[in-house]
């Protein structure tokens, strides 16, 4: 390992043309010093208006102004810390940056936590006669928004005692992180390190010894602190519970599909369209234990779900490279968004390759201001890297055009909308390569990749979604979330989706107490949703004309000015009906059914 590290090069070695240009953000770091102090004074300045309000229209409007730029100041000194910091954790100067931005951040949110319940207090037949004024059309939206709000917002005291509670809700996540990454240790496999890390790495192993030696070590470890674990994951869902019913909420998941206006039959939909369609998942299982050449019957064990179908291929494709094919891949969008992503990625847009310290995976900061920044790890020899910045470059255009089409206060999509951008991208470069590439094994390897990502994506986080509103439903039932009751309804969970050609370990259950996306209940099945609208709407664009393109487009640009399922049916899809999720599952299935052909 100390061999290897020597290897990643330290970030002051790394090309200047080859990292993010952060100076669209601020040229100097003196420039974010006064940007970190106007955080207080902002906060100083909106508090000039508390208790007034409700005056007149002309102070309201003043004190919006004054709230808007306090929100989009706090952003862009945010953003710029996160993004040193994402660059090297090890370097000692931006974590600092970034934890006195986070103290300003809280401070101000304690200072400033009136708002809100001030801005409610106004009588609803006066605010919406202001906001019909041409002077608040850059508020409109926002306000109406806050209104809806109105039912489950608390007392000025109240408020700020939620605001406070906000870091110590956390703990139990921070203890669930730190036990999980730092303090628990897996031990070795064949002298390599077995880590959180690692571990899908030992699972993708070809070697099935290697799998079940890495699985039973690692649950092994995850068996002798269950309790713990439990404990965590348990007190996670009190605090959900518990906030839900200080804001009045009729359970914990209304309170979480709300800001979003998502209807709860749209989570439904989407667990009673998944459970009706197991057929083409427990095809792929048996499908899966074919081609592994398990024993029948049900040799197909937990360790196996994760080795690839079909060996890694080599295929070699430069950073560059990867933004020309996603030229011609992206086409269906037209020039304007091809041309200004890729200059964007070739221009200081991208943190592209690994260096010491740097944050692992990718992902996508835009903000309001400066450039729509992406972090990658990008390897020439990994061609799903290709499909990371095809993923990432998504995003970051969704979060140019919301930008550019409106104001401050309402160009911020929903996490439900997200996925949406970023997994079109995805589809639109799969297509490309099936019609392009000549390779019959690198054909293989993208349909079985494709198809182990939609089961990933669709099947398994609704699998999850399941999951996390049982044991809501539980504990606001007056049930205790005990481990044996925890493991009880996670192995009901692994035996209906798994299907008949899967043998669990006694160990098996205990996945469910290993996610850390169950510290933010109900967010897994915005990635289900997200990939099923995805596949409909690059379907509806590929085939589809100028019309499903414009459509489209107003999707991109739609920002935070509608509610997600309203904006996503403005692009062509209504994720209130069974259709999408459906259509979803339809091709999956048809995936399966190639992946059959070439065995």
């Amino acid at each position: 390992m100390e061999n290897q590290k020597k290897t990643i090069p330290l970030r002051k070695d790394i090309p200047a043309s080859d990292k993010w240009d952060l100076t669209t953000l601020f040229k100097t770091d003196d420039g974010w010093e006064k940007a970190l102090l106007q955080i207080s004074s902002n906060a100083d300045e909106l508090e000039a208006y508390k208790g007034r309000l409700g005056e007149s229209a002309e102070t309201l409007l003043a004190a919006l102004k004054i709230f808007e730029k306090a929100q989009q100041n706090e952003e862009l000194v945010g953003n710029y810390a996160f993004l040193l910091t994402a660059g090297d954790a090890g370097d000692s100067i931006s974590q600092e940056k970034f934890g006195r931005y986070m103290m300003a951040s809280t401070e101000a949110g304690a200072k400033t936590s009136w708002f809100s319940p001030e801005l409610q207090s106004i009588p609803q037949e006066t605010i919406e006669k202001w906001i019909e004024r041409d002077d608040f059309k850059n508020y409109k939206i926002f306000l109406q928004k806050e209104l809806r709000n109105k039912p489950y917002i608390l007392s000025e005291k109240e408020e700020r005692l939620m605001v406070l509670h906000t870091e110590p809700n956390d703990t139990a996540h921070k203890a669930f992180s730190m036990l999980t990454n730092v303090d628990l240790d897996y031990g070795e496999i064949n002298g390599e390190p077995l880590t959180q890390t690692t571990w899908s790495t030992f699972m993708e192993n070809s070697d099935r010894n290697i799998r079940k030696d890495a699985y039973t070590q690692f649950y092994g470890t995850f068996d002798r602190h269950k309790n713990t674990l439990a404990a965590l994951y348990a007190g996670s869902v009190n605090v959900d519970v518990c906030n839900a019913r200080a804001r009045g909420f009729k359970s914990s998941i209304e309170m979480a599909l709300f800001p979003d206006k998502v209807p709860l039959s749209v989570y439904e939909n989407l667990v009673s369209t998944v459970r009706a369609n197991f057929k083409p998942l427990h095809r792929y299982y048996h499908l899966r234990r074919k081609i592994l050449k398990l024993d029948a019957p049900a040799d197909l064990r937990h360790y196996d779900v994760y080795v690839p179908l079909v060996a890694d291929v080599k295929k070699t494709t430069t950073f560059d490279e990867a933004v020309e094919i996603l030229h011609e891949a992206l086409s269906p969008l037209g020039t304007e968004y091809t041309d200004t992503l890729c200059t964007g990625l070739k221009s200081g847009w991208v943190d592209r390759y690994e260096n010491q310290g740097k944050r692992s995976g990718a992902f996508s900061s835009g903000a309001y201001t400066g450039y729509p920044y992406i972090l990658t790890n990008y390897k020439d020899d990994v061609l799903r890297d290709v499909f990371t910045l095809a993923h990432e470059g998504g995003h970051s255009m969704h979060s140019l055009y919301s930008a550019k089409s409106n104001p401050f206060l309402q160009y911020n999509y929903t996490i439900f909308e997200a996925e949406v951008a970023s997994t079109f991208n995805e589809e639109l470069l799969f297509r490309y390569y099936l019609k392009n590439e000549k390779d019959p094994k690198i054909k293989a390897y993208l349909l079985s990749t494709r198809a182990a990502d939609i089961l990933a994506t669709l099947y398994r986080q609704t699998m999850f979604a399941e999951y996390e509103k049982k044991t809501h439903e539980l504990v606001e039932s007056g049930t205790p979330l005990s481990v044996e009751v925890l493991r009880s309804e996670y192995r009901k969970l692994l035996v209906d989706y798994f299907g008949p050609e899967m043998v669990f370990e006694e160990t098996s259950d205990l996945e469910g107490l290993r996610i850390p996306h169950f510290y933010n209940a109900f967010y897994v099945y915005k990635y289900a949703t997200g990939i099923s609208a995805a596949l409909a709407l690059a379907e509806k664009v590929s085939s589809g004309g100028k019309s499903e393109k414009d459509d489209y487009f107003k999707f991109l640009c739609s920002g935070g000015s509608r509610y997600p399922i309203e904006s996503l049916k403005l692009a062509g899809v209504d994720m209130a009906s069974q259709t999408p999720v459906q259509a979803a599952i339809d091709v999956f299935a048809r995936l399966v059914d190639e992946l059959e052909a070439l065995v």
